[in-house]
């Protein structure tokens, strides 16, 4: 039996405040492994801009020699979108997990409670918030002290390397540049 975390997203593209997270976590949470699950489509979104292959490739290029961080495929083998307790319920099946946090972001807290069976939800993991554009966070939440505000979207639209993780950030402004004209 282990203790693990999920931190599920979009990545598109991934960015420092991702990795950050990703950092902290591995810092703070007294757990044995992290497991990064790249949406296919994110519930609540449309659309994606880059393929789902190629965000997971991305942070697989980012955490490869990790031990203790898992690139997760599941959602996107589904080939739809996939509400977070699909993926919680799919970990413990698979993998033999006493406790399991949920890694999201401040900017989720709002409309957490619209989230597919939530209240099963809340019973399977313990939420962990990354405090993001000085949102208020219930005391009671376990937090991840996190002070880089960046969006993904606003990456699409304005490609900063700096805002980039340094190993990938030439393959992502490529991808970006190249898909956008």
């Amino acid at each position: 039996m282990f203790k693990a975390a999920l931190f599920g997203g979009s990545f598109d593209p991934p960015h420092i405040g991702h990795t950050a997270i990703i950092e902290e976590a591995l810092k703070k949470l007294d757990i044995d492994m992290l497991f990064i699950v790249p949406t296919y489509l994110n519930p609540f979104k449309k659309t994606f801009h880059a393929p789902a292959d190629i965000r997971a490739d991305w942070m697989k290029k980012l955490y490869e020699k990790n031990k203790k961080v898992k690139i997760c495929d599941f959602e996107i083998k589904l080939n739809r979108p996939v509400a977070a307790i699909e993926t919680v319920e799919y970990l413990y099946k698979e993998y033999n997990i006493e406790k399991l946090y949920l890694i999201i972001g401040a900017d989720n807290l709002k409309d957490l409670h619209m989230w597919k069976n939530y209240e099963e939800l809340k019973k399977k993991v313990e939420f962990v918030v990354a405090n993001r554009d000085g949102l208020k966070i219930d005391k009671d939440l376990k937090k991840l002290d996190i002070n880089v505000n960046i969006s993904s979207s606003f990456l699409r639209q304005n490609l900063k390397k700096e805002y980039l993780p340094p190993k990938i950030a030439n393959e992502i402004i490529n991808y970006y540049k190249e898909k956008n004209g």
